[in-house]
């Protein structure tokens, strides 16, 4: 009797020092590892703009990460919204 685990979605809006600093490639391989479905990507109004689907310890270990990113990254504001989860499989860089 397995139990099914509940999936979550939450689109983020990261705002500082975010592209040019390795953050997408970062935030990719830190869901892939975390088994995360989603995608991420540079705006260009300067911001990265993310979602992630998972499991909720997942999703808000990832979250927490993206409050201050990868070395060179200068994190100002991180924007959470729920979102539907959507079922997807994998995490890709667009």
């Amino acid at each position: 009797m397995g139990q099914t685990r509940a999936m979550v979605r939450v689109h983020v809006m990261v705002s500082g020092q975010v592209q040019g600093v390795f953050y997408r490639q970062s935030c990719a391989e830190r869901a892939a590892a975390a088994g995360l479905a989603g995608w991420v990507q540079n705006r260009l109004d300067g911001r990265v703009e993310a979602e992630l689907e998972g499991e909720q310890a997942a999703v808000d270990e990832l979250v927490e990460w993206m409050r201050s990113g990868p070395p060179l990254a200068e994190v100002t504001d991180v924007e959470v919204t729920s979102a539907k989860p959507t079922g997807d499989a994998g995490f890709v860089v667009l």
